[in-house]
């Protein structure tokens, strides 16, 4: 039986410039290196320019990821781009990217699911290429959250930084089997019940203003395990894989102690999993891609490796995908 997978054809990601230390933060507020790598593992994070936009950090993870694939950006026809913090309330920063890219044919949408939103993204794309709808698709997270922090709450303005990362997809034939390079299987989860533990207080709708980012860290920490392995499980058990065929592990990376939690629950190898949260921070839709791109520049990620990601973000929202590169 032949089946259309979503092949990914290349990866890249785009930091700013600017590194935010612990050291700094704790000249800042009654914080301390020690705290928070305890806590979290995050040792630095990059912080936009003030001149420095979210659809600039997406712009440069894009060409890094055409370059990467070695294609024209004119065979692109699809762009989704996860992202909680756009340029503007609209249009759709895709839009920004996509004319940057000098693309005046196909579409361009923003993608909103917070930290999952990648996976979002991804299964949205991979949607549309496997229905024979679009042929490549530029599926981007990015994010300058630094915009949404208060810079006096030490329990949320320590986690997040900045950044971008892509990836490119092509739709293909092949056998369908697990054997596939592509995507295999993803699944996807929300329950708007727990919004106040995870959140922004502010919007167009609502206050008229940005807001800042307000989270309950100890029960996003107690849902945030089981949520993650659940729709891992689901992955399984959808393909009949295990923890032992998979080759990587890279998660969303917000914590540190919630990542080994979940690895160590599912019984996957820690020399197997991805952690780029210590240099990064929680770049919420971008911080998959840029640990992928890690992975893949220093030659971890090869030809025909299983890799799993996972992502869990503010709604909450969760999700998986399990890549045949």
């Amino acid at each position: 039986m032949t089946a259309i997978r979503s092949v990914v054809l290349g990866c890249g990601s785009y930091l700013p410039e600017r590194v935010l230390t612990n050291a700094e933060l704790a000249a800042r507020i009654d914080t301390s290196d020690d705290w928070i790598v305890q806590r979290t593992g995050i040792r630095q994070r990059h912080i936009a320019a003030d001149d420095e936009f979210t659809s600039h950090l997406a712009i440069k993870a894009a060409l890094a990821a055409l370059a990467h694939a070695q294609i024209d950006a004119q065979t692109i026809d699809l762009i989704v781009l996860a992202t909680s913090t756009p340029d503007n309330t609209f249009p759709a920063t895709a839009v920004a990217v996509q004319h940057a890219l000098g693309i005046n044919h196909g579409v361009a949408f923003d993608l909103q699911a917070v930290c999952s939103g990648f996976v979002f993204a991804l299964t949205t794309a991979d949607n549309f290429l496997r229905a024979g709808a679009h042929k490549r698709a530029l599926v981007i997270g990015a994010e300058t959250f630094s915009r949404l922090l208060d810079w006096s709450d030490r329990g949320t303005c320590v986690l997040f930084g900045d950044g971008a990362g892509a990836v490119v997809l092509e739709a293909q034939p092949h056998a369908g089997t697990i054997a596939d390079p592509g995507m295999l299987t993803t699944h996807l989860r929300s329950d708007g019940r727990h919004k106040s533990k995870l959140f922004v207080d502010g919007g167009p709708g609502s206050t008229k203003t940005v807001g800042h980012l307000r989270m309950e860290g100890r029960e996003v920490f107690k849902h945030a395990v089981g949520m993650i392995t659940d729709v891992i499980v689901d992955a399984f058990n959808a393909t009949g894989l295990t923890a032992d065929d998979i080759n990587w592990f890279i998660p969303h990376q917000a914590n540190k102690r919630i990542i080994d939690a979940s690895a160590h629950k599912l019984h996957i190898a820690p020399q197997k999993v991805v952690l780029t949260v210590d240099q990064h921070g929680n770049t919420s839709a971008a911080s998959i891609p840029l640990a992928l791109s890690v992975a893949v520049k220093d030659g971890r990620v090869k030809k025909g490796d299983l890799v799993l990601f996972e992502a869990m973000g503010g709604g909450f929202t969760w999700g998986s995908a399990l890549v045949r590169w």
